[in-house]
């Protein structure tokens, strides 16, 4: 009888099938495990599901939970706001930039450690979050927390499509998206509430253990990933990428502060692409390259990726700029601001699970049309709020983006998840994290620009222009969308 660990993901499917010889073929530690999933009533692959989505939730809901709590945030620690808002923006930069480094570490080296490490580092710092003493420490703490939470997503994206096989993968998917693009915008409606009632404090307090027992059953549960032998990590390709990344991201956040046109937003963003261009080169002569290059011109890779960009590019620019229509333009509470906004995470994740579905009745092509179609009939309703506006019309107008992005995310993700080698499944997913954030940052800053740009003609007006900013993004997003081919649902497309 084995007493050696799993060395690789299709471990988690031996304990799930029949007509094997338990004492010859599994190792001691798998028939223990499988005897306790049992007596809980599931199976390993919906324990395993359960637990990296969990982990992957408890660091995504943290990255946003301050965003409406700054003010108590900057009291608290004797600072201003705007140097507080910078624990959001950093931890967004750290967790879309960090991600391709982590996937391609666990495409190289299996994704176990990568995830359980990651986690790990991401409750040590909430821990020192929970203690920081000034600004700039809670910035500092609040990055690196992100940094590490960033390995999650990728590593769960590679063992759910390791476990599922191609037909399969739109279902669970559609959980994954609902927790990587549903926690951060539930982490913003529920931050007011949560730092109310206990304190910003003791809410990272609570984070650090729930991410170490999630360490603990993560490294007792999961199966170690397949490891490439004899290649090198792309060690400048990481750091060019990652400079880049963080040089645009950061021309583009801070953009409407600085002003788009002011020496130091163009002196950033032209560094940026600098990088980015000197990443291009080093990729096409490395012999392991960081991102292979080639997936940008697969159809069924560009194109989700692209379209998922831009539909979030309306979804989180729109999640900016509502509340402020509501408050400034219509003169809302706080508290009724609350309850109509929460119109959209909640038809997010009751969609989100049911997307399976849909993609499976209608094909993956048509769901990321339809989600994108729905983002773009949200833009142009909410673009028509105005002064005697119902809370039923806000409330629709919300819901449909919430929608759109449940049908279209899981779909377009398992194209892509599909169109990859297995082996590059962890990069494939941290370069689609990435750009997703891009698509987020750049429709807050784009979306909040062009309302500073047209106030002249009216408070309200100028979040119309705004809105309808978002819908141009997501009319481009739908096109993107349709250009992609449906693939097989019995047969993995390799």
């Amino acid at each position: 009888m084995s007493l050696e660990r799993p060395d690789s993901a299709s471990d988690l499917n031996v304990l799930d099938s029949g007509g094997v010889d338990e004492v010859s073929v599994i190792p001691w530690s798998l028939l223990l495990r499988r005897k306790l999933v049992q007596r809980v009533g599931v199976s390993r692959r919906k324990a395993t599901l359960i637990v990296l989505l969990s982990c992957v939730f408890t660091v995504s809901f943290m990255i946003t939970l301050l965003v409406v709590s700054l003010k108590t945030v900057a009291d608290d620690l004797n600072s201003t706001t705007g140097i507080i808002s910078w624990a959001i923006t950093a931890p967004m930069l750290a967790f879309g930039v960090v991600g391709p480094a982590f996937g391609k570490v666990g495409d190289l080296w299996g994704h176990k450690r990568v995830f359980v490490w990651g986690l790990f580092v991401a409750g040590f710092f909430a821990l020192c979050t929970a203690v920081a003493w000034d600004a700039p420490s809670m910035i500092i703490f609040r990055t690196l927390s992100a940094a590490g939470g960033s390995a999650l997503g990728p590593a769960a994206m590679a063992y759910i499509n390791r476990m599922f096989d191609p037909s399969e993968r739109v279902r669970p998917l559609g959980y994954w998206s609902f927790v990587t693009a549903g926690a951060p915008v539930i982490g913003v409606v529920a931050g007011v509430p949560l730092v109310a009632l206990f304190g910003w404090r003791t809410i990272f307090l609570m984070q650090a253990p729930l991410c170490l027992i999630g360490c603990v059953v993560a490294w007792w549960l999961l199966g170690d990933t397949e490891r490439r032998a004899n290649v090198k990590f792309d060690v400048r390709g990481a750091l060019l990428l990652g400079v880049g990344s963080v040089m645009i991201l950061l021309a583009i956040n801070r953009g409407p502060a600085w002003g788009f046109l002011a020496a130091r937003t163009i002196f950033v963003a032209v560094l940026g692409v600098v990088a980015l261009m000197a990443f291009v080169r080093v990729e096409k002569r490395a012999s392991d390259p960081m991102l292979p290059l080639k997936w940008f011109g697969t159809r069924n890779v560009a194109f989700p990726v692209v379209s998922q960009a831009l539909t979030n590019f309306a979804y989180m620019g729109g999640f900016m700029i509502v509340p402020q229509l509501l408050e400034v333009g219509l003169g809302f509470s706080t508290s009724h601001i609350g309850w109509l906004i929460i119109a959209r995470p909640l038809v997010f994740s009751l969609v989100a699970p049911f997307s399976g579905r849909i993609a499976i009745r209608i094909g993956e092509r048509n769901a990321g049309v339809i989600g994108a179609i729905a983002v773009m009939c949200s833009m142009l309703m909410l673009s028509q709020i105005d002064l005697g506006s119902s809370d039923l019309f806000i409330a629709v107008g919300l819901s449909l983006s919430g929608a759109g992005l449940g049908i279209a995310s899981p779909a377009l993700t398992a194209l892509l998840a599909n169109s990859v080698e297995v082996a590059d499944l962890g990069v494939a997913s941290a370069v689609q994290q990435l750009l997703n954030q891009m698509g987020a940052v750049l429709g807050a800053a784009v979306m909040v620009g062009v309302h500073e740009a047209t106030i002249s003609s009216g408070i309200v007006r100028s979040f119309s222009y705004a809105l309808l900013a978002g819908a141009i993004s997501s009319a481009i997003g739908i096109f993107a969308a349709s250009a992609v081919r449906r693939t097989p649902l019995q047969s993995p497309i390799r």
